[in-house]
């Protein structure tokens, strides 16, 4: 095998692989005679069919075939020779093959870059710290009712936080504007679904009664025609509902999958779940914090491939909320490429810095912490030793606990050398700060 390799641009390379006529030609006469044992063509008995006539009927075919088995052998052969890592799948150019000629084929791929890592001690990174208080327990279980609560309908004015049916119909300039009516629509005063001003003037209005709300679009709102377009809606109330909190008892525990007769029970319950919340987001806004100081210390050249395999996996996370109805959609026309492109961007970058830190720190994978993050997700579960257990036995969930761990890793191994601020906080905060940062990871 012959191998030849160049550099087009950038990441990318072209590389030529020769095979020679001899290898090439001999298995695909050992193929043709295997296949002469088995075919059945009129004139001949099975097995009696002369091997010039099945080269005549099958041999294109069975060249073919050979054809890409010998690319797929000897590719990662040819790159293992020429010392490259290519980052994604290759573009393979078959060359002309005839018989008693060296066959070739042309490989196109990107290779993954050299990662110079700049110092990674001494980032000076703020940790907040909180703790887990009555007062937030009793916001969480206000939280935890509010989301088992029905709608009563009552006979009196809305007030913020009830929910109202109505009608209403939108003009600008005295004609209707689209998308601007409604009717039977249910609404929560103070959720902010409508422009501001709207719910504020609803407040107030019984069953029955009518009123003309004079608002004005925000400069930013996403149609060219309403931004910042004065407007009126004529808005009828049909109802107005309280929420009605249900009792806090057994029943409304074991909706939250706590079986438990006493509330005091049930509130060590929810205060565990908050603190494990509580010191999961503490790490992950620690966290955010050095891949933040990663991205900014270190440029790295990205291969097209990775990332826009990260942005087809992101699409497809962002997808599921279709569920079946995706499989009928045009998935980039909806979720266009430019939605995911930065934060995949961000993924690679990370990806291939931590694998570098990996290599030069020599960090291997604690197994010890592995235990310790799959029994911390069964916790979650009625049947820990089960969900564990399952987790051991599937390679792939076991392998996707084990990248977590090694990044945790080097987290906490960039962490040690860093200038830590401490800084007092609360759990809302915390939980806030750790949540918009998630989709950035």
């Amino acid at each position: 095998m012959q191998v030849s390799i160049e550099t087009t641009s950038g990441l990318e390379r072209r590389m030529t692989v020769g095979i020679p006529a001899a290898d090439f030609d001999s298995e695909v006469n050992k193929r043709l005679q295997e296949a002469a044992k088995t075919i059945r063509i009129n004139g001949f008995r099975k097995g009696k069919v002369p091997l010039k006539v099945v080269k005549q009927r099958y041999g294109a075919g069975v060249r073919q075939e050979v054809m890409g088995d010998m690319i797929n052998r000897t590719f990662q052969d040819a790159v293992s020779e020429k010392e490259v890592r290519p980052a994604g799948q290759p573009a393979i150019e078959p060359l002309e093959s005839k018989e008693g000629q060296d066959f070739e084929y042309v490989a196109t791929f990107e290779v993954y870059p050299e990662v110079e890592l700049k110092e990674t001690a001494g980032f000076d990174i703020e940790k907040l710290i909180a703790d887990v208080g009555t007062e937030d327990v009793d916001k969480m279980i206000d939280i935890l009712r509010k989301q088992q609560a029905e709608w009563v309908g009552v006979e009196r004015a809305a007030a913020d936080g009830d929910k109202v049916n109505i009608d209403y119909k939108g003009t600008k300039d005295g004609e209707v504007f689209e998308g601007g009516s409604a009717e039977k629509q249910d609404l929560v005063l103070g959720s902010g679904r409508m422009i501001d001003g709207f719910e504020a003037g609803v407040e107030g209005l019984k069953a029955g009664d009518s009123k003309t709300l004079a608002l004005t679009f925000p400069e930013d709102y996403h149609s060219e025609d309403l931004k910042g377009a004065a407007v009126e809606f004529e808005v009828t109330v049909n109802s107005v509902s309280e929420q009605e909190l249900p009792e806090l008892n057994a029943e409304l525990y074991k909706k939250f999958g706590i079986d438990t007769e006493t509330e005091d029970e049930f509130r060590d319950e929810v205060q565990k779940n908050m603190e494990r919340e509580l010191k999961n987001a503490v790490k992950t806004q620690a966290k955010t914090q050095v891949m933040d100081k990663l991205i900014d210390a270190n440029e790295v050249e990205l291969p097209s491939a990775l990332v826009a395999g990260e942005i087809d996996a992101l699409r497809g996370q962002m997808a599921q909320q279709f569920g079946a109805q995706a499989q009928q959609l045009d998935l980039k026309g909806i979720l266009p490429d430019e939605m995911f492109e930065e934060q995949a961007k961000r993924r690679v970058s990370l990806g291939l810095i931590v694998g570098e830190i990996v290599k030069q720190k020599e960090i291997k994978v604690d197994g010890d912490k592995v235990r310790a993050m799959v029994e911390e997700i069964a916790s979650t579960y009625q049947e820990p030793e089960e969900v564990v257990t399952y987790y051991y036995s599937n390679q792939q969930l076991l392998a996707g606990v084990e990248s977590a761990v090694l990044e945790d890793q080097v987290v906490e191994a960039i962490l040690a050398d860093a200038n830590v601020t401490e800084t007092q906080s609360n759990y809302e905060d915390v939980i806030k700060a750790a949540q918009g940062n998630q989709g950035e990871q």
